[in-house]
């Protein structure tokens, strides 16, 4: 539960920057009411369009309307010219660019999660959409319409959630950057690869919370489950406790019996577990893939691995504790 829960965060987290720098962009601009990392709808005008592309260096631009559609998922609307300009464009698996106001186009993996194919009808802001084409994952968003429609169905005519900027040459991003927050002071003005660095655990609200609760719900589960089955192996072994004990084992003897058992168990639960999120991985590209992400992190595998331990050890303590205590001749006369 652990790896999977923490791997599906940071794989989301991982895959938002990858898709940001699919964009093949160098600077991004955005109002300072929107989060850096968040679902925040339009609040830029549109005319800022020509203000940016008349900056020195700059030699593409391209403007985007975010727009929520429920759990994490979100719609951007494009201006398909702008994109392909800043990008390179997409590359279509299946179909092609749009062709009319109403027209869709999704990532190969949106497609998938959904049984969408070229030509298909698919609800998105309460309204069906055709699918004009399907694209290979990893540049800006998995879901995009037509810009213009987008802000007509959003009541955000004329406005932008983000500014996407390329330049002439990525060496002079900084001088640009600072050349434009002195004329916009009030807008969140960042290279994109200092962008992406925010798609972190700790710069997202509230993540490194629910991490925490995941890892105190496994460490009581964990507690839980070993101290029930430490308890009630014990109950079953206390004739051969019995048996030990009167052929003059000590209670140190029996404690570290149990407590032997114990690691063991939690080292086969921990690799079960490190195999368990690869199969989870699969079971999430299998069926969500549009959704979820989930990614194999190593470094938490020290980390579960000793949570485990801990939390089996600490459930063991009473059942080794009992076991110990035990008097040979009652052990002996047990049923």
């Amino acid at each position: 539960m652990m790896l999977t829960l923490v791997g599906v965060c940071e794989g989301m987290l991982e895959d938002s920057a990858r898709r940001a720098r699919g964009v093949g962009a160098d600077i991004w601009v955005s109002s300072s009411t929107n989060a850096i990392i968040g679902l925040s709808t339009a609040g830029m005008s549109e005319k800022y369009l020509d203000f940016f592309r008349k900056q020195p260096h700059v030699v593409a631009v391209m403007g985007t309307v975010i727009q929520p559609v429920g759990g994490v998922k979100t719609v951007t609307g494009i201006d398909l010219d702008e994109f392909n300009k800043i990008s390179g464009g997409f590359k279509y698996l299946a179909g092609g660019p749009f062709r009319n106001p109403d027209d869709i186009i999704v990532d190969e993996y949106y497609a998938r999660e959904n049984h969408l194919h070229v030509g298909s009808t698919v609800q998105v802001l309460n309204r069906p959409w055709r699918v004009c084409g399907i694209v290979e994952p990893g540049k800006l968003a998995r879901i995009v319409i037509p810009r213009r429609r987008l802000q007509e169905l959003t009541a955000n005519t004329g406005k932008l959630s983000q500014i996407w900027l390329k330049l002439d040459d990525p060496s002079n991003t900084q001088s640009v950057i600072a050349s434009l927050k002195s004329q916009l002071p009030g807008y969140s003005i960042i290279s994109v690869e200092e962008l992406t660095s925010l798609y972190s655990v700790n710069n997202v609200p509230g993540l490194k919370a629910f991490i925490g609760v995941v890892i105190t719900l496994s460490i009581v589960v964990g507690f839980l489950v070993v101290f029930l089955s430490m308890y009630t192996a014990v109950l079953e072994r206390t004739r051969e406790i019995g048996i030990l004990k009167a052929l003059g084992a000590s209670s140190a003897y029996v404690l570290n019996v149990i407590f032997r058992e114990t690691i063991m168990l939690a080292f086969a639960g921990t690799i079960a577990g490190i195999v368990l999120s690869y199969g989870s991985r699969w079971l999430i590209m299998a069926v969500v893939p549009g959704s979820l992400t989930q990614k194999i992190i190593p470094a938490w595998w020290l980390v579960a691995g000793g949570i485990a331990v801990t939390g089996a050890l600490v459930g063991a303590i009473y059942p080794a504790w009992k076991a110990a205590r035990q008097d040979a001749i009652e052990a002996l006369s047990y049923e």
